[in-house]
């Protein structure tokens, strides 16, 4: 069992993907302990999983996992935490916009004791008004809204501890996320300076409809760190205001009937409406928590599912390699 478990997902980056392996590769060699490299590729299109292949058909330290179509970076990263078998786990791009020789300084902080390291994207080289601006204000939200005191939640440049980030489900875009949801879980987490080099071959594939997915993101994380496990406190209270609202008016209602006799429609029809309306959305509010708490009790209970397929599979057995050699 590798100490070290590098994942790095790739979705149409064949230009990048044989700089990347022999950057990581020297790098860990450098770490001295023992190591596997989990490459994912999400779907491309390219040659990207061609190239993947032909790595790990001569490096038995490779795992190439190939998806059956692009999942999303969230889906292809837990398809390579599912099959991380080290220690320590390590994610990062395939776009070379993540410096390799950084990866010490996560393992460093790991062995101090922590379980999530983030990568801080201090000096920002992208568009400022596309990028850097949303950027900021996405992560100053998602620090407030989740407690947890980071600079750089949307990086994947993150080192993990394997009991932990197998802890955490993933699907959506929820791998920007980690650390919020890792604290749920009572993890220490702790952030370290990183570059940001200009991407020199491909095109990103983020662009600013991504933030506005993001402000959407942030309202499911809020809501999922503080009612994950009890929904109905969230929609009974809501509920519960909304009959006690409606009841009252319903209950004034029928005093004005009992005293003054009046037809309730015509003299007071909107409060009357107001009424019904209030009592019918807190009773449908009400149910939607109670299927919430159905719902928090099949997911603890049920058989977990993965957000992504798997086509193949590809690694060297050590004898191979021996025998190439």
């Amino acid at each position: 069992m590798p100490k070290y478990s590098v994942v790095v997902p790739f979705h149409n980056e064949e230009d990048n993907v044989t700089e990347l392996y022999d950057r990581v590769k020297d790098v860990m060699e450098q770490v001295g302990d023992s190591f596997e490299i989990i490459f994912v590729d999400d779907g491309s299109r390219d040659r990207t999983y061609r190239l993947l292949e032909e790595i790990a058909a001569v490096d038995s330290r490779v795992l190439v996992i190939k998806l059956r179509r692009n999942f999303g970076q969230t889906s292809a990263l837990a398809a390579g935490f599912d099959h991380a078998s080290g220690e320590f786990v390590i994610a990062m791009d395939g776009d070379l916009q993540h410096d390799p020789s950084e990866i010490p300084t996560f393992l460093s902080k790991l062995e101090e004791g922590y379980d999530v390291v983030s990568g801080w994207r201090a000096q920002r080289g992208d568009n400022f008004v596309l990028r850097r601006i949303p950027s900021r204000a996405a992560n100053w939200l998602m620090a407030k809204l989740s407690g947890v005191s980071i600079h750089d939640f949307g990086t994947t440049f993150k080192a993990y501890r394997r009991e932990v980030i197998q802890n955490i489900p993933l699907y959506g875009q929820m791998h920007r996320f980690i650390p919020a949801l890792a604290s749920w879980y009572g993890a220490s987490i702790c952030e370290v300076p990183i570059s940001n080099p200009a991407r020199q071959h491909g095109k990103s594939h983020y662009g600013i409809s991504r933030t506005f997915r993001v402000f959407f993101d942030l309202l499911t994380i809020r809501f999922l760190l503080k009612y994950l496990t009890r929904p109905l406190h969230f929609f009974g209270s809501i509920g519960g205001l909304s009959i006690l609202g409606g009841g009252l008016l319903a209950l004034y209602l029928l005093i004005v009937k009992m005293w003054t006799h009046t037809h309730v429609m015509y003299a007071h029809g909107p409060l009357f409406v107001i009424s019904g309306i209030l009592l019918l959305a807190g009773i449908q509010l009400m149910g939607i928590g109670l299927l919430g708490e159905l719902q928090v009790r099949h997911f603890h209970s049920g058989p977990s599912r993965t957000p992504y397929a798997v086509e193949r599979i590809v690694r060297l057995r050590p004898s191979e390699e021996s025998l190439q050699a």
